[in-house]
């Protein structure tokens, strides 16, 4: 259910940028004081992340599949780690938000959010669930899954296999 709403929310945020954003300059969204932080700014992305591998469409479609297998596979496995459900849950909602746009927007995806505050690449809330998702799942295998490589070392563990 969560992944309908993710990326239900996804594409309902990229339908309204189509609508109120193409065409038009950058609109400021978030400021302080005289300095913008964030603004909303209409771009068509047809690479991945950074405008990485530009026009290879179906490559990205098919990558991004098999990844979301694997996220689905990983967390049907580990369904009663908490940590594991959030984050792959993000990682999913953002992946099927990106291959909508790819499969429906002639392998375009639409982009919005544009950092201010340093030079940074224009993403969209796809991305972010995708990031926050994998930043989680990062934090999870290194600092808490109990099976992790790091954890063993500190413990005096040793495989002996």
């Amino acid at each position: 259910m969560a992944v309908i709403l993710l990326t239900g929310t996804d594409q309902f945020i990229k339908f309204w940028a189509v609508e109120n954003l193409k065409g038009h300059e950058s609109k400021k969204f978030i400021s302080f004081g005289d300095t913008d932080i964030l603004n909303l700014t209409y771009l068509e992305n047809d690479g991945a992340m950074f405008g990485s591998f530009g026009g290879l469409r179906w490559i990205l479609v098919s990558v991004t599949f098999i990844l979301m297998i694997f996220c689905v596979y990983y967390l049907i496995k580990h369904k009663s780690e908490k940590a594991v459900v959030v984050s792959m849950t993000l990682i999913v909602s953002g992946g099927i938000g990106n291959i909508i746009d790819r499969l429906f927007r002639g392998g375009l995806v639409v982009d919005y959010f544009d950092v201010q505050l340093f030079d940074f690449a224009v993403f969209n809330f796809a991305d972010c669930c995708v990031t926050i998702g994998a930043v989680l799942l990062l934090i999870y295998i290194i600092f808490f899954d109990k099976g992790s490589t790091l954890k063993k070392a500190e413990s005096g563990e040793t495989s002996n296999e």
